[in-house]
């Protein structure tokens, strides 16, 4: 067996999230840490102190550097598209925080870059790592649970004037692309789609209920979905509540599987089990997830093995449009066919 590549990599965004990225790159033993980004030199600069790489403040010189193999987004959300397509056509394989974009076109744009430049376009959806979402995917596929009849789910957080105030580009149409929808519950609404199937139909309506004065996103959404397996879905969310575990729950012809911090599953024959997640490998806060690190090691094995990785842009662009179909219901009124 040859020796192994090591991946040089460099993350774009130094805020709170990109140390969960840095931490896992400096953990995985096929990867290096060549440089961080951000426009804030301060930023930059402590990061690359802390993990022993460079900083810089313009991306265009990652993008530039033939050593770099693997680009990291972790920006606000309207640079996530143009910030890929760049380092795919500059011949860097792409990881990117989500939302993959901020519209369906953008996202397609992405993919066909992916595939014009045979780089890997990865999407952060790092819950579907957790533990118990594992446990549930694997028990749908045994065929164990039955086919699906109906799910629902629940993401009840609080985001304030606080919180909207420390960036100017959230909460806003142009650069954050929605709110609580694309921004909090989005990791939730590709749990439902990954474990229901292919959603062909929604009604919803998304509100401004509780930040009129603050934001001109949504801050409260809810909506019925259709699968195509004939499944029923029920979704809610909200960013005036409290930071509350986020709830699910699948309904199937042999269990019914709750997800609400740990994973309680009860079978029809009155059987039951229930699954405690692992704790964080990194210190993200609780509503993360525990599933970057293993996200982003699948990554990096994917790029060594030279297959697909599991959550491409094709897997990314599902929840984009779904919540953009809600969006368009919610003005209509209507149903909206995906």
């Amino acid at each position: 067996m040859g020796i192994l590549k090591i991946y040089k990599t460099a993350i774009i965004g130094c805020g709170v999230i990109h140390s969960l990225h840095a931490d896992a790159v400096a953990s995985y033993p096929h990867a290096e840490l060549k440089a961080v980004v951000d426009v804030d030199e301060k930023k930059s600069e402590a990061s690359a102190r802390r993990y022993g790489c460079t900083a810089l403040t313009d991306y265009r010189e990652a993008l530039a550097d033939p050593e770099i193999d693997v680009v990291h987004i972790c920006t606000p959300h309207y640079l996530h598209a143009p910030m890929a397509i760049e380092a795919m056509k500059a011949g860097k394989h792409v990881l990117t925080e989500k939302p993959m974009a901020i519209s369906v076109d953008e996202c397609l744009k992405m993919t066909g870059v992916s595939a014009e430049t045979d780089r890997q376009l990865g999407v952060c959806f790092q819950n579907r790592y957790n533990t118990t979402s594992r446990y549930i995917k694997t028990l749908l596929e045994s065929g164990k649970a039955g086919r699906i009849l109906a799910a629902k789910a629940s993401v009840t957080w609080l985001r304030g004037q606080d919180y909207y105030g420390s960036a100017s580009w959230r909460g806003t149409w142009a650069q954050e692309g929605g709110g609580v929808l694309i921004n909090q519950s989005i990791h939730t609404l590709d749990l439902l789609r990954w474990f229901a199937g292919k959603a062909v139909k929604i009604k919803g309506n998304a509100d401004t209920r509780f930040l009129e004065d603050i934001i001109e996103v949504e801050d409260t959404a809810e909506a019925t979905i259709l699968f195509e397996n004939g499944a029923r879905g029920f979704f809610f969310a909200t960013n005036g509540y409290a930071d509350a575990p986020v709830e699910l729950q699948l309904v199937c012809e042999n269990a019914v599987m709750t997800l609400s911090g740990d994973l309680t599953v009860r079978y029809r024959n009155g059987e039951s089990e229930v699954i405690t997640d692992v704790q964080p490998k990194t210190g993200e806060k609780a509503y993360y997830g525990t599933g970057h690190a293993s996200l982003i090691e699948d990554f990096y094995d994917s790029l060594l093995a030279g297959k697909p990785f599991a959550v491409d842009g094709s897997q990314g662009i599902e929840a984009i449009r779904l919540i953009h179909a809600l969006y368009k219901s919610s003005e209509s009124r209507a149903w909206v066919e995906l």
